[in-house]
């Protein structure tokens, strides 16, 4: 049988070379695949200045007058008269709105009928009382007759005084159907109208009183510590940028609002004509000596492990570090920082989502740094 042999092929120094020629170009295609290009993330960044001024107040409301009546009627009826719009000015006596008086008049038709009853019991018992002081001094009748004489005198008496003060009452209330106005100012709501059924008290028409204004604002309990009774304050106005004057606060609410939970604080305004109810106010201070804040961009703003952080870069090494930090407020400046961030400190200010410790990343030029420094960052 034929049985077939390997092909041995001749070991030769060329053979030897070409092997391990081949193996090195082989290894250094593996090296290549192995090797992976680092990554620099370009980025943009706020560089922390000095904090040395206090932070900025300003909270918006609106102009008031200081003194506004909800007027209504003392007695209860249906209004059949409305003389008075939204922003018509009344004076003192003018009439505002009327109920229907006739069942008042007729309470004094009453009234008077019940007076002219009891001067006519005081009559007889007058006359009672005189015959009886006839006949006592002719020892006619006893002592007994002649007080109960006197005493039923007394009870038409005082009868007749109470039907005196009724109808004064019932004409009272005929007076009270008309609703006048006590003081001069503006109509600024009318809540009832023609033919609608009130009760006593019951708010028809609110007149802003004539004399000094005030600006109101909404303060957050956070910043109520920073405004007292007796504080000066800046007011701006948006109608007219170039009205500037100087308030003071009058009132500071002493509990918070129930839905909104902020506290209401009333300014005064010194007497200007230029300023008109129901204008846009802007009231203007700033916090506690002492108290100050650095604003970075709420972009600059992450959250790692439910904390609060900013990424900061380390300009040795030029690599980011998550750093935790404390937030007062927010503001339209950016993220108001009190703990966590120091002066110099280079915080990534977008694309904080890309950003992992230790990540190497690149700055602006040092110039471009620097100019940043001084327009980007603010700081309270």
């Amino acid at each position: 049988m034929f049985s077939p042999k390997a092909t041995r092929v001749p070991i030769s120094l060329p053979n030897i070379v070409m092997l391990m020629a081949l193996g090195l170009v082989l290894s250094g295609c593996s090296e290549e695949k192995v090797e992976t290009k680092e990554i620099v993330r370009p980025v943009k960044v706020v560089v922390v200045a000095d904090a040395g001024e206090a932070r900025k107040l300003d909270y918006s409301g609106s102009v008031k007058a200081r003194t506004e009546m909800n007027l209504g009627f003392r007695v209860a009826g249906k209004i059949t008269e409305r003389h008075v719009n939204i922003g018509d000015r009344v004076e003192p006596g003018d009439l505002l709105a009327r109920i229907d008086p006739t069942d008042y008049k007729l309470a004094v038709t009453s009234a008077e009928a019940n007076l002219v009853a009891a001067e006519k019991q005081v009559e007889t018992t007058g006359l009672a009382k005189a015959r009886a002081d006839q006949l006592f001094a002719k020892n006619v009748t006893s002592k007994s007759q002649l007080e109960e004489a006197a005493l039923a005198q007394e009870q038409a008496v005082s009868a007749r005084d109470a039907a005196i003060a009724s109808l004064d009452q019932a004409k009272n209330q005929v007076r009270y159907t008309d609703l006048r106005s006590d003081q001069s100012g503006i109509v600024t709501a009318v809540n009832a109208d023609i033919g609608q059924v009130i009760g006593a008290g019951s708010p028809v028409v609110a007149v802003a009183v004539d004399g000094e204004k005030e600006a109101e604002i909404a303060v957050p309990e956070m910043d109520i510590a920073n405004f007292r009774p007796g504080q000066a304050v800046t007011a701006r106005f948006w109608s007219d940028e170039g009205l500037v004057l100087d308030g003071k606060v009058r009132e500071v609410a002493g509990s918070a609002d129930r839905l909104s939970r902020t506290f209401a604080v009333r300014v005064s305004l010194p007497n200007d004509q230029r300023v008109l109810l129901g204008m846009t106010a802007t009231i203007e201070t700033t916090g506690e000596v002492g108290q100050s804040f650095i604003s970075v961009p709420l972009s600059a703003l992450s959250e790692k492990d439910g904390k609060k952080i900013v990424w900061v870069v380390k300009h040795e090494t030029g690599t980011v570090h998550a750093r935790e930090i404390v937030v007062s407020d927010f503001s339209g400046d950016g993220v108001n920082v009190t703990q966590g961030l120091k002066p110099g400190d280079i915080v990534v200010a977008a694309g904080t989502q890309f950003m992992s410790d230790n990540l190497k990343v690149k700055l602006p030029a040092t110039e471009a740094l620097s100019a940043q420094a001084e327009t980007d960052q603010i700081i309270r």
